[in-house]
Order: structure tokens, then sequence, then C-alpha cells
């Protein structure tokens, strides 16, 4: 199926694509018996988007996520004319977050939940005076259910289908009231990535019990003893 294809700017968010809240949906842990929430409440005034909200390990025994994602499944991005994306920050908390982007949306399951794709993601920390983040497409890792997707297909950079914004505990490292003003996100023809190296490690994100699997305690246990052990750990995730 053909989509309409957005190619106005370089601004995919913010600039001359102002932020617009209809556009934008939550992905909680809610969904997965967890207690945290997300917002992204949009200054017209100075066009930014402030993601904030309370990021919850207590009820899912030290896991936790919260994130933004488009709610659009009709338009994709074509970015292909860029080297990555920036993503400008005049304001944030320290904390580790994480931008996704997805080429496809696939069919719901029967009971209308979201079936698992490949994401691919980059974790990103900006500093608390504000910073201007570029990202190169080559720092983005493809997952699959959170785990590294190695030897997957290449990002289509001419249909991208779904971005998103998260914040999770990365097993219990961070936790409580979280604050990200975004003014914008756009391509960018050249330029230097950040640099920071891709950690490969637990993720706790929406898909946590996979496509065919519930949430349980005992599974949250299971992954901590191995992380005690040395090892690093990426829950199933998906729905981004």
């Amino acid at each position: 199926m053909q989509y309409p294809t957005q190619t106005p700017s370089a601004y995919l968010f913010g600039g001359t694509h102002p932020w617009t809240p209809t556009d934008w949906t939550s992905t909680d842990d809610r969904v997965r018996g967890g207690s945290s929430h997300s917002y992204l409440s949009i200054n017209s005034t100075t066009n930014a988007a402030t993601f904030h909200g309370t990021l919850d390990i207590t009820t899912l025994g030290g896991a936790g996520f919260a994130s933004q994602r488009t709610t659009t499944t009709s338009h994709t991005w074509d970015l292909t004319p860029y080297a990555g994306l920036e993503i400008s920050v005049p304001h944030s908390d320290g904390k580790k977050y994480t931008l996704t982007l997805k080429d496809e949306l696939l069919p719901r399951r029967p009971d209308g939940r979201e079936r698992s794709g490949l994401v691919w993601e980059y974790d990103f920390v900006a500093q608390k005076g504000g910073e201007v983040l570029r990202v190169r497409w080559e720092d983005f890792a493809p997952t699959f259910r959170g785990r590294e997707a190695k030897g997957a297909k290449p990002l289509d950079l001419g249909g991208v289908r779904r971005v998103g914004i998260m914040v999770r505990s990365f097993f219990g490292e961070q936790e409580g009231e979280f604050e990200l003003v975004v003014e914008s996100i756009k391509g960018f023809g050249k330029g230097k990535s950040t640099g920071k190296a891709k950690e490969e490690r637990y993720r706790d994100d929406p898909d946590a019990g996979g496509e065919d699997e519930e949430f349980s305690e005992k599974g949250w246990g299971e992954m901590r003893s191995e992380r005690r052990g040395g090892l690093g750990w990426f829950s199933c995730c998906g729905l981004f």
C-alpha cells in the first residue's frame, strides 16, 4: 500500500513543522501492569515539546518505561536526503532517553495489541543546560523485542512510519520524575554523531513479555538473577 510521504522540510517536529498534541500518544509500562506515566506538553509560544512524567520501578520489580510516539498510521517520512537526525534539547534533567524509529507497522493481533517488529533505537543523555545532538543513521541500533537484531535489514529511510521518545529504568539505574524539553527534531545533511557507544544491555520496554507471553514476576526475577551474574539483558519490546 502506498502512503502519503511528508517531505516539506528537514523538520519532522518543531521549526517549520510545529508540534501538535494530537500527533502523539503515550505507551507506558501500564500496558504491562506498571505504574509509570508520560505526557507530551506543547508550548505554542516557544514551539517546543516537553516530555515529562514519572518513571516507576517498584510495581514491576525494578523495570519500568514511559514513552510518547507518533499516532499516524497513514503517513511516512522520507529521510533519504539526510545523513541523520538532529535533536535540539534546550533543557534536560540528565536522565538517559531513547529516540526510536520504525519503518513498518504490522497488523494488530486479534486482541487488539500491536505485534512486535523491528525498532531502531538510539540512547542519549543531553546536558542539563541544553545541547544539540546529531545522530547518524549508523548510530541507530536495530532491535527486535528489545534485543539487538544482528543482521537485520537496513532501516527504510524512504518510509519511516513512526517516531518515538522513551525513558526507561535500565533495570533500576534511574527512576522518578523526568523532564526533557525538545525544541525540534530534523534531518541534517552533514555533521558528526555524538560518538556515544551503544550499550548491549537489559532494556525494559512495552513488549516486555513478547507477543505471546504475559508479564510475570518470575520472568523479571530470572532476568535480575542473570544480570547479577554479569550478563547484559534486553527485554522483549516492539511497540514503539
